[in-house]
């Protein structure tokens, strides 16, 4: 138990640190200025390769549409995104699968965009019309996410687990220890798919794999939850919300209209949990008092 107690102390203490340093107003400048670096070179590369002026093998490494540096921009914010996601499971389930619909809704937008790279420059009605229905599809049902995720953060009222003090700290330091090693993770796939990048194979679709690791992680804090409540609500709710997690991994690699659809339909399970939640846990058997952050 002691050893126990000082894995979770050093990982609160490393979580910290990271945390801190990653919502620092200087760092997310940072983050800003890299991404527009990124874009811009991006497509200056693109427009170079196009007029001939690249060397012949870094020619051949460089795509021909100017929507390439779109999509390379977005994925980049992605990551980032992964990041805070990561981060933010710590803080809050709640939260922290809100910001899973938020990168949902932004994969969706960088989805259409995507769309653009197979047509050619200029891009002329003739060439997107067969491929409009799906773009409006996944546009529309990133409209809706974000809408609901509107409704979804009002309904968050975040109640503690645990009356006791120590519990609580467990707890949120159990969900650090997590989060930095989701962490690890995360950094151990993207420097997978860089290392396949550079030698020019073919890359692991890096946002899927992800959320199939982040079902695990969600499963993990509802079982470590157990450990300090086990009220049906709680574990209901929790539970449910692992089953969200799912339907948007489904959703990364469905067709673009049912994409859209599941992506909704789970934001919508997560709403319709957190309302019945707040509405009738209370009245359920076995309700602590007072409740860490769930």
């Amino acid at each position: 138990m002691f050893r126990w107690r000082r894995l979770l102390a050093v990982a609160q203490r490393g979580y910290d640190r990271v945390e801190r340093f990653w919502a620092m107003a200087r760092t997310q400048r940072a983050v800003g200025s890299l991404l527009t670096a990124a874009f811009v070179v991006a497509l200056l590369s693109i427009e170079a390769g196009r007029r001939g002026w690249l060397p012949a093998g870094l020619a051949a490494r460089v795509p021909e549409n100017h929507f390439y540096a779109v999509d390379l921009a977005f994925t980049l914010l992605l990551l980032f995104e992964v990041i805070t996601l990561v981060l933010t499971l710590a803080q809050s389930v709640s939260l922290a699968v809100g910001k899973q619909f938020e990168i949902l809704s932004l994969i969706l937008v960088r989805h259409t965009f995507k769309e653009f790279t197979a047509f050619p420059e200029p891009v002329t009605w003739e060439a997107v019309r067969p491929a409009l229905p799906d773009m409006a599809a996944v546009a529309a049902g990133a409209f809706l996410v974000f809408v609901g995720l509107g409704f979804f953060y009002r309904q968050q009222r975040h109640l503690s687990l645990s009356a006791d003090p120590d519990d609580r700290w467990s707890f949120v330091a159990s969900k650090k220890l997590v989060s930095l090693s989701l962490l690890v993770v995360l950094m151990g796939i993207g420097a997978g798919d860089l290392l396949r990048l550079l030698r020019g194979e073919e890359t692991y679709p890096f946002f899927e794999t992800f959320y199939t690791v982040l079902i695990f992680a969600d499963v993990l804090l509802v079982l470590l939850a157990l450990r300090y409540s086990s009220t049906y609500a709680i574990v209901f709710r929790n539970s449910a919300f692992a089953v969200s997690t799912v339907f948007l991994r489904l959703a990364l690699t469905s067709p673009p209209l049912v994409k859209a659809g599941l992506g909704v339909g789970a934001l919508l399970l997560a709403l319709a949990v957190t309302v019945a939640y707040h509405r009738f846990a209370p009245a359920l058997p076995d309700e602590p008092a007072a409740r860490v952050k769930g």
